[in-house]
């Protein structure tokens, strides 16, 4: 295989995304409604960020691969290309066939124990279906799987000579941890510059901080509106909203738009006393990624069945801390404390199982959650270690609880006629809905 058939190898995925992607504009572009904009806004976004990394690997030029929770603030700050490991395998359910295809190849490699999104990526790299990109930032929280990926990498003979960094997390919750994480991305800063000659402009960090604390005051003020009664949106605006201040529209303009354009509709819709869901019966906290595989199936059936919405789930939470942009010292401790303490899944799972029950607490509370669904993915081991407490935590404050226990990615491993059961009988019995 030459070059430029090993590239554009490589690149097939990204391409055949993109495309499917740019289809999808096209039809939401056709509907006049406030949730169509939103979808064909962030859908706009996910098509450029491929041409992006499509653009790099064909014209030579330094891009990373990095996850969430890794600050990427500083990425945009420096002008950085990125996408990370996990998007082809999170984004795959637009392309379901393929993605069920895939998942039983990467079975075959690595068992059925690993997360399932981890070992796709693995199968992406172990097949050459992922771009080699110029440097990795690597992520060694909150779980097992992904130091096993970064083995994976490590031992692959195309893969193994790409420089990675990764930042040393603390357990505890404190100032000298935030001092600690701090000084570990300055180290990151230093590599970067090292292996990608982008440098990073303390200006121009502080001008994109700037604009991602205002993506974060935006969105706080828009999940004070998903309080109201009946709560305005339902599944996956929260997960859209963390897609474009973690991932895909850091600190930039544009996404800041984004978010005016979501809470001026929220706001709307308050005001109108309009909910998602004409007759809310029963309000939901998914704790937990929610997950494009499912939403197309089971999420509108629990609002048209039982009147169930998502009211809020783990990666819509947003206990964010805005960050002090008067010096390069507070930037980076605001930055430290952001990617170790605010952002959902490391925030609960990287320490204490604590961060599991007082988000819950609270949750439950603000938001007149009527009963906590944990779903259970396989692959999320440190949740379901905590699940008993989470469980306790539930009773003491007088919030029912069901534990599903599914693959948020395969919905073969537990099928949608399954889950609606465990469903309609826990409605059933708790006498909700």
């Amino acid at each position: 295989m030459t070059g430029k058939e090993l590239q554009r190898k490589r690149l097939q995925k990204f391409i055949q995304e993109r495309d499917v992607l740019h289809a999808m504009v096209e039809a939401f572009t056709k509907s006049p409604t406030a949730e169509e904009k939103l979808y064909r806004m962030l859908t706009e976004v996910y098509v450029d960020h491929h041409n992006e990394i499509i653009r790099c690997v064909e014209e030579d030029k330094p891009f990373i691969a990095s996850y969430f929770a890794c600050a990427p603030e500083i990425y945009t700050a420096m002008n950085l290309p990125w996408y990370t490991f996990l998007t082809p395998a999170f984004t795959g359910a637009i392309l379901e066939p393929v993605l069920e295809a895939e998942i039983d190849a990467s079975e075959k490699l690595f068992g059925k124990d690993f997360c399932t999104i981890l070992r796709i990526a693995g199968y992406y790299i172990e097949q050459d279906l992922a771009p080699i990109p110029t440097a990795i930032i690597a992520l060694l929280h909150p779980c097992d799987g992904t130091t096993v990926l970064h083995q994976i990498i490590q031992t692959n003979e195309e893969w193994r000579n790409v420089p990675m960094f990764a930042a040393d997390p603390p357990y505890w919750e404190d100032e000298r941890s935030i001092d600690y994480y701090a000084g570990e991305l300055k180290r990151m800063v230093s590599f970067l510059e090292e292996h990608t000659g982008h440098r990073l402009d303390m200006d121009r960090l502080q001008e994109t901080i700037k604009e991602s604390n205002k993506q974060y005051e935006l969105w706080m003020e828009y999940n004070e509106l998903r309080r109201a009664v009946p709560c305005p949106h339902g599944y996956g605006v929260g997960m859209q909203a963390f897609g474009v201040a973690e991932s895909f529209i850091v600190g930039a303009p544009k996404g800041t738009e984004w978010f005016k354009v979501l809470l001026a509709d929220a706001e709307k819709l308050v005001r109108e006393g309009k909910g998602k869901v004409a007759n809310e019966r029963v309000r939901l906290l998914w704790f937990d990624v929610v997950s494009l595989g499912w939403s197309f199936d089971l999420f509108p059936w629990l609002e048209e069945e039982w009147g169930a919405v998502i009211v809020m789930d783990m990666f819509g939470y947003t206990p964010y801390t805005l960050i002090d942009t008067s010096t390069a010292g507070s930037m980076f401790k605001g930055l430290a404390k952001r990617a170790l303490f605010d952002v959902p899944m490391v925030r609960q799972a990287r320490g204490v199982a604590d961060n599991f029950l007082s988000d819950i607490r609270r949750i439950v509370k603000d938001y007149k959650i009527d009963c906590v669904i944990w779903p259970g993915h396989m692959g999320h081991k440190d949740g379901a270690a905590a699940v008993g407490m989470m469980r306790e935590t539930c009773r003491e404050i007088g919030v029912p609880f069901l534990h599903i226990g599914l693959d948020l990615f395969d919905k073969r491993y537990t099928t949608l006629d399954e889950i609606k059961d465990r469903f309609s009988k826990f409605f059933t019995a708790m006498g909700l809905g």
